[in-house]
């Protein structure tokens, strides 16, 4: 049982490597109908006055309500800066392949240390339950090179096309804009937005991925080599850096999801968005991690998990995603209440916007109502064939999620779900796969001298 080994088969492999051409085949397809206007969201260049015009007709209502709480107002000038911020540098099928792969970016690193977290969270609380199935998402951090790699990159060649605030006329000139220059520290510094260059930014990214990659190597090194010794000495030096994980990773987590997600949408702010991110990122770690343990119990694999580590797993996909319904409610609720316009804008252009307001929707119902019915009983929750159909349904709404994140606020009315998009997907996922996959065969399955594997055997609830 604990001498478990996962082997990463040739078809496996070759399956994978099928996924990935099909997504490259779809991407290619996708990016040709976008040349020629017949994907989704593939209308060619439009002007400056025409993005305008469009964000005027569409969010009249946004318009007319002319003052807030605290006396501020909002005119059609403000509305037309939203507009430009959307479309500085016109549309192309180029800036779509660098946004969709700011998405996959964002989301794959999202479940790469969301894996690191679970691993860390189960040893910090002390957890028996999970002692058998840990090897499985700290296998997830294996991608976290590669997703850093990928940030840094589309950022570097993407960010002046993705990021408004990289401009440098918002700093100086007649275009100056005086809410982005007072956040220019944040970006910027020691340097300042007329220099051009984000130096504090990109310090930021790659801090970030350095402590995640290092705490990764860290804690799996002390996870593998507690098969070598007895005794818990192991598993203590794994508890407290377990512990400095979650530090870390509390707030370069906050501030990551502030500098990759909401400063596209440089003129608006939430107090709940970092809130937010992590709980679609967790909801959909849970959910890989489900499935994985889920799939390799049918091939044989981990002898030691029942039915009651399949009802613990599905119980947290519940609870988190009431948790995430929770926190994507209560930022509509504060921004809707306070109703001051450069937080409104936000839901405007996805809720009141006949384009988005589709994806709006079904965000809601993929991400809340259909985990929330299908995971409601016991049964549900202990059963692998309700994971199997529950967890796919998740992992598209949270990615759904993210797309509606970042799409609205660099694309505009141009983004869309199409070939490209699907493609992708496909790419990534077969990519982090491998890399994942590739990383759970380097060890047991099961950590053997685990203080607590012998309460997660006869773990029952």
């Amino acid at each position: 049982m604990v001498d478990e080994r996962f082997e990463f088969t040739g078809k496996a492999k070759r399956n994978l490597g099928i996924l990935i051409i099909v997504g490259i085949v779809l991407l290619i397809l996708g990016i040709a109908l976008d040349g020629n206007g017949g994907q989704t969201g593939g209308h060619g260049e439009a002007t400056h006055g025409e993005h305008v015009g469009q964000l005027q007709d569409n969010n009249s209502d946004q318009l007319v309500v002319t003052t807030s709480n605290s006396g501020q107002h909002e005119s059609a000038e403000e509305a037309g800066h939203e507009a430009a911020a959307e479309d500085h540098g016109g549309y192309s099928w180029v800036k779509r392949l660098l946004v969709n792969m700011w998405i996959n970016n964002i989301f794959f690193v999202g479940l790469g240390i969301i894996g690191v977290f679970f691993f860390a969270v189960q040893y910090a609380a002390q957890a028996g339950w999970s002692a058998g199935i840990l090897r499985i998402p700290i296998s997830f951090g294996a991608w976290l090179p590669i997703g850093g790699v990928l940030m840094l990159g589309v950022f570097l060649v993407g960010g002046h096309d993705l990021f408004h605030w990289t401009h440098k006329d918002l700093y100086v000139g007649p275009h100056a804009d005086e809410l982005v220059q007072g956040k220019s520290g944040f970006f910027f510094w020691p340097l300042n937005g007329a220099d051009g260059f984000p130096a504090f930014f990109l310090f930021r990214m790659v801090l970030f991925f350095g402590l995640w990659y290092m705490m990764f190597l860290k804690l799996k090194s002390l996870s593998y080599s507690e098969d070598l010794e007895s005794g818990t000495e192991k598993w203590y030096k794994t508890r407290k850096m377990s512990v400095i994980f979650l530090v870390i990773f509390a707030f370069s987590s906050m501030i990551s999801s502030w500098d990759w997600v909401m400063s596209l949408d440089v003129h608006w702010k939430s107090t709940m968005f970092g809130w937010y991110m992590f709980a679609s990122w967790w909801v959909s770690g849970l959910a890989l991690i489900s499935i994985i343990v889920v799939s390799l119990k049918d091939k044989g694999y981990l002898s030691i998990v029942n039915s009651n580590h399949i009802h613990d797993l599905g119980k947290f996909m519940f609870a988190f995603s009431i948790f995430w319904t929770y926190t994507w409610f209560a930022q509509f609720l504060l921004i809707y209440y306070a109703h001051i316009p450069e937080e409104t804008i936000y839901f405007v252009q996805r809720w009141k916007n006949d384009h988005y307001a589709p994806y709006f929707f079904f965000n809601l119902i993929v991400n809340f109502v259909l985990p929330f019915l299908i995971l409601m009983t016991r049964d549900s929750k202990r059963h692998s064939r309700f994971i199997k159909v529950i967890v796919p349904v998740i992992l598209v709404g949270h990615w759904s999620d993210f797309f509606l994140m970042i799409t609205p606020s660099t694309l505009g009315g141009h983004g869309g779900v199409g070939f490209m998009e699907i493609g992708l997907v496909a790419i990534y996922a077969g990519a982090f796969l491998f890399v994942i996959l590739s990383q759970l065969a380097k060890a047991p399955l099961v950590a053997k001298n685990h203080p607590m594997l012998e309460e997660s055997l006869h773990h029952h609830i």
